[in-house]
């Protein structure tokens, strides 16, 4: 691969229902885009999304992540015929953890039938209970599965995986290292996202060393700030955080890709570029955007760093390489 196609790799974007899935189409392939995801909601069904990810794979030479937030509840992207109507986190807790795995795999088998085969979810996050519903990017919607408790939230978690897993479906736990303890939503907001007490030995750590050990080949690490795991940076940008903590300490050796840097308020003060070069320093994989309109500063930015540092080479080589490997175990590409 050449280093263009390589850094195409680690790019994931977004593509709305009133967009041209045309356009994105002769984009993934201009642009040598490893992933694309589904966002805004999506109403056709499996039959009309198949279509979609049919065509939208018609760029890809190197196979392509097709992604979906399919979590239940208020969290699910893709619905109509063939969709079934996925519950909250909450709902699906009060099931048994073997009937959890049952009904992940059988949305699993809906997303596989729409072409899908990446699924951000399960969210691995832990809300207090002194928080609850304050708590507005998790609490306020019901995202996980059970509030101040770990401990379930680690069982059902597990139990997400397996189930995805065992249909095909790569699963995501996100927010890596946690978003239960702000009261800020990323997404609309730079203010109350800093979580000032989750540290390396915390146990809402929990959830996310239990979704790794059965077997997620994906976490997603949230924008938000740790200033005991990390002072200085957001820890999508943190090396502590995702090299130091999630990769040397916890043995994750899958990707890890960004909570959306494309429309979120907390990343607004981070130049476009440098919202990908500083994640991949810091030994991400995968920079999702929900607009596809940046990938081309990115892609840049991933350049002209690689021209000036050896080093940062190395890591594009290396995140490509993950994300390659992922397709490989999802059968997108053959092994070489």
């Amino acid at each position: 691969m050449t280093p263009a196609q390589r850094a195409g790799q680690l790019l994931m974007v977004g593509l709305q229902p009133t967009g041209s899935s045309h356009a994105l189409a002769a984009q993934i392939r201009s642009q040598h885009l490893g992933g694309m995801i589904y966002l805004g909601g999506w109403s056709g069904g499996t039959a009309s999304m198949a279509a979609i990810s049919r065509r939208l794979r018609t760029g890809a030479t190197h196979g392509l992540l097709v992604a979906a937030d399919q979590e239940g509840g208020q969290v699910q992207q893709l619905r109509g015929p063939g969709f079934a109507r996925i519950p909250s986190a909450r709902t699906q807790a009060a099931s048994s953890v073997t009937g959890e795995e049952k009904d992940v795999a059988r949305w699993s088998r809906e997303l596989a039938a729409a072409g899908v085969n990446v699924n951000l979810a399960p969210v691995a996050d832990t809300v207090p209970t002194s928080l609850g519903a304050a708590n507005q990017p998790i609490g306020r919607y019901r995202r996980d599965f059970a509030p101040g408790s770990p401990t379930t939230n680690a069982t059902y978690a597990a139990a997400f995986v397996r189930g995805s897993v065992a249909a095909g479906i790569a699963p995501t736990l996100k927010h890596f290292p946690g978003l239960g303890r702000v009261t800020g939503n990323t997404d609309v907001t730079s203010a109350g996202i800093t979580d000032r007490t989750t540290d390396a030995d915390n146990p809402y750590l929990a959830p996310f060393k239990a979704g790794i050990a059965a077997g997620a080949p994906i976490v997603m690490v949230s924008s938000a700030r740790y200033p005991r795991l990390d002072p200085d940076h957001q820890a999508m940008f943190s090396t502590a955080v995702i090299t130091a903590l999630l990769r040397v300490r916890m043995g994750f050796h899958g990707v890890v890709i960004t909570d959306d840097v494309g429309a979120a308020k907390a990343v607004a003060a981070v130049p476009v570029g440098q919202r990908a070069t500083r994640f991949i320093a810091a030994g991400g994989d995968i920079v999702l955007t929900a607009r596809a309109s940046q990938a081309r500063v990115m892609l840049s930015a991933i350049a002209a760093s690689r021209a000036v540092s050896p080093a940062f080479g190395r890591q594009v080589d290396a995140a490509a390489a993950r994300v390659l490997d992922l397709k490989v175990d999802l059968g997108l590409v053959k092994c070489s």
